[in-house]
Order: C-alpha cells, then structure tokens, then sequence
C-alpha cells in the first residue's frame, strides 16, 4: 500500500487536465476505479493499488514533464477543443506524444504569455489564489484616461460585488487617440481587466500579458512556441513552494 492521494490530484498528476477541469471530469462520471464509476469529489485512491481509468482508456502516471511557453496571437481560443469548431491553441502547437493544457485564462481576444504543461501540481498551484502570482498585462485604449479615472481605478472596481484594484497601474503612453497602460494583477476572474477599464468607460483596443508569475514573454513572435529552460522552471516552482529540479550532472570531459 502507497499514500493516498485525492483522484483529481492523481488526474492533474497524471497530465490528463488541471484539478479543476479533472473536478468537472468525475461529476460528468467519465472517471472510473476499479471498475465502477465516481461521480462524488474527494475519492483518495492508491496509485500503487488502484485503477483508474477515463472514459475507458487507463491513467498512469506522466513519466515527464513537458513545459511551454506561447505567444498566443488574438482570435484564438485557450481550449484545446471546441464544439464550434473555432480557432484554438491547440492549432499553434506540434503533435505532441504526451497531453499538455493550458494554466490560467486568456480570452480569445487577448495575446501574450501563455503556459501550458501536463505538471498538474505546478499548474494548480500558480492558479490558486492562495500563491498570489502575478500576472502582467500591456492595454491600449481608445483615447486617454481622466485622472479621476485612474485614481478610481487605483482604488478598486466593484466587480460581482467585490472590490477589485490592481497591484500595480502605470501609465506608459497617453495621447488624445490612444494609451497605453501597464496594469499587474494577482486575481483571475473573467476578462478582469477589461471589466475594469469598461466601469471607468474605457474601450479596450489591445490586450497583451508580457509576465506570468516569474516567466516573461520576451520577443517570441505571435504564434511562435518554445520550451521553457530549466531556470525557468524552477522560478515557477520557487514561486509557489515546490522543490526545484536538480541541474543534470556533468562529467568533466563534458564541461567547459
């Protein structure tokens, strides 16, 4: 017998979908153990022992972990599947053997920083308010912002009943056709910062995030993808208390 774990921990673990989305899995009773279908939250079950299977195909545990970082131009949506046959990110990323998703929210009409991974634990844990990571956005909008306006903004929105300010709003260019702001935040509600600028009356033009937490988007083109490097990896996984990978050892004749 090994520790038991929660089953969607075990189904983010096992790079199938982030707790959340392996949450809405069970309640669809897509997921099995041992045979029978769970529909009820909070089953723990033995990795060792147990069997697990969704929609009749076995679990098992991911063997490694794959980390991306991509620009996602405007226009796409951040699901790996849709109905409606819309354009998804998926479209931008090779065929990959093993199944990443994507960590967090970035609606179709944004671009910028996106990361996706099959790290269940990391992916939970940058999304969880408790860890408080921040995200940095670009917003360009039409015309300019009264001082009044900035200073409400400043203060806090009321948004579904709560207030909502950022971390951090910095004006970087204002002209009487459009502006430019810098606006930080560590929440993740719906299109938060459109809903914010639109409660002052400001019509969001563009939308960029250039920072996740320690990850900066840097010059990748729109649409372009690549790894992360290790140091990146392990920035994220110090940001939110999980242990850093070791640097791979070296012999001798290999150093330089």
């Amino acid at each position: 017998m090994g520790p038991l774990i929660r089953l969607n921990k075990f189904l983010s673990q096992a790079g199938l979908a982030s707790r959340r989305q392996a949450d809405e899995l069970i309640q669809q009773g897509r997921v099995f153990l041992n045979g029978e279908a769970v529909t009820s939250l909070g089953v723990k079950i033995d990795p060792a022992v147990d069997s697990v299977e969704v929609d009749g195909r076995p679990v098992k545990p991911v063997q490694k972990f794959v980390y991306i970082l991509l620009h996602k131009p405007p226009g796409y949506l951040v699901t790996l599947r849709d109905p409606f046959g819309r354009q998804t990110i998926l479209e931008l990323l090779p065929s990959f053997s093993l199944r990443v998703f994507p960590v967090g929210r970035l609606d179709a009409a944004s671009e910028g920083l996106l990361l996706l991974t099959n790290d269940g634990e990391l992916a939970f844990r940058l999304t969880h308010p408790r860890y408080g990571i921040r995200k940095t956005y670009v917003v360009k909008v039409k015309g300019r912002l009264e001082s009044r306006e900035v200073k409400r903004i400043k203060k806090g929105i009321f948004l579904d009943g709560q207030r909502v300010k950022p971390d951090k709003f910095v004006p970087l260019v204002e002209t009487k056709r459009s502006s430019r702001y810098l606006v930080v935040i560590h929440e993740g509600r719906k299109r938060e910062i459109r809903r914010i600028f639109q409660a002052v009356g400001a019509e969001v033009v563009e939308l960029k995030r250039i920072k996740f937490g320690p990850l900066s988007l840097g010059k990748l083109k729109k649409g372009a993808w690549r790894y992360l490097r290790r140091e990146e990896i392990n920035s994220l996984k110090k940001a939110v208390g999980l242990e850093a990978d070791p640097a791979p050892k070296t012999s001798h004749k290999e150093a330089r």
